[in-house]
């Protein structure tokens, strides 16, 4: 077993600039190669950030006996196809959000896993955040009460004339769900999840903006989960940026400020908390980059054999949630995942 991870990139996207950073600062990772089908960004992209080795081919990466791991950023209609291939190389797999966009992938993903003994989790970096896990363990300590709502939206601005972005591309399953929609999504059910009161919705409710090249510019839902709680959802891309998570119990309310990359730009992140009394309490996190968080976990898994942060057990919960989503919003009918 090495005493580090050698990571492999595939791709080029612009994404990597989030994950380079973090592999380079991480204690027990190294950043050895990057991939591209055309080999000329291949090696400019290793040139720019120090990369030792470039490939022409996705294939030719996977090959290589010296990447343990490859972080999966491409497109999401390719995130199954090569997440397969690479755990079928002995690949550990980190794969963007979301991992898949059927439950045929999924499985087909979970399968690759567990035959080839590799670690394949999903890129949600607030998740693995220390201030995701405080909130989470307030939560299931009962310090919110019963917890009774969770309100949560991500929402950016992009304009209709850029309709060549990749989000508004409906052959690769853009849209604003599958982008920042799968941010609100994972934060409902991880908060009902540790409330008790299911791992998954029982009942969903959503509708839907359309936007002019097909895919969701706007998506509302209605998430109702076992004891009573009930989720309210947002994501867009026709608003000003906003986010936020508010979780409301009855023994008092919890403000997320910065839910989805809290600590990236180097500050201290904060929580604002609210008894039913009137008292109040600023929790605070240390910065700490979000994808640091996730690289960590990566090495935790493949050097010291722990449990992934995220399972796909937990993962596949996401998936049926956000299929209900998109199901009600077309059907304008509720929706049982």
């Amino acid at each position: 077993m090495p005493d580090k991870i050698r990571w492999g990139l595939l791709s080029t996207a612009n994404i990597n600039q989030a994950l380079i950073g973090p592999i380079n600062m991480a204690t027990r990772s190294e950043l050895a190669a990057v991939a591209s089908r055309d080999g000329a960004k291949a090696r400019a992209h290793a040139q720019k950030w120090s990369i030792p080795k470039a490939y022409d081919s996705y294939e030719a990466l996977l090959a290589d006996p010296d990447i343990d791991a490859v972080y999966n950023p491409l497109p999401n209609t390719l995130h199954a196809e090569w997440t397969v291939k690479a755990a079928d190389a002995g690949k550990h797999v980190l794969c963007e959000k979301p991992l898949v966009t059927s439950l045929a992938e999924f499985d087909r993903v979970q399968a690759a896993a567990q035959r080839n003994g590799v670690t394949v989790f999903e890129a949600f970096m607030y998740l693995h955040h220390p201030q995701t896990r405080t909130v989470l363990d307030w939560v299931r300590q009962g310090r919110l009460g019963q917890v009774q709502q969770v309100n949560s939206w991500f929402h950016f601005y992009l304009p209709p004339e850029r309709a060549e972005n990749i989000r508004l591309n409906a052959e690769l399953h853009g849209g604003s769900l599958w982008d920042v929609g799968v941010y609100p999504n994972s934060a409902a059910l991880s908060v009902a999840a540790a409330a008790g009161a299911g791992e998954a919705p029982e009942v969903v409710w959503a509708s839907r903006i359309t936007g002019e090249t097909g895919v969701d510019v706007a998506m509302r839902a209605q998430l109702h989960f076992g004891g009573g709680l009930v989720a309210q959802i947002s994501s867009g891309f026709r608003t000003p940026f906003r986010e936020a998570l508010h979780i409301v119990g009855d023994a008092g309310a919890l403000h997320v400020v910065e839910p989805w990359k809290p600590g990236l730009q180097g500050n201290e992140s904060r929580c604002l908390f609210t008894s039913s009394r009137g008292e109040s309490e600023t929790i605070v996190t240390p910065a700490i980059d979000p994808y640091l968080c996730e690289v960590q976990a990566m090495e935790a898994c493949v050097l010291d054999g722990a449990p992934p942060v995220l399972p796909l057990s937990q993962s596949r919960h996401f998936l049926r949630s956000a299929l209900a989503i998109h199901q009600s919003a077309a059907s304008q009918q509720p929706v049982t995942p």
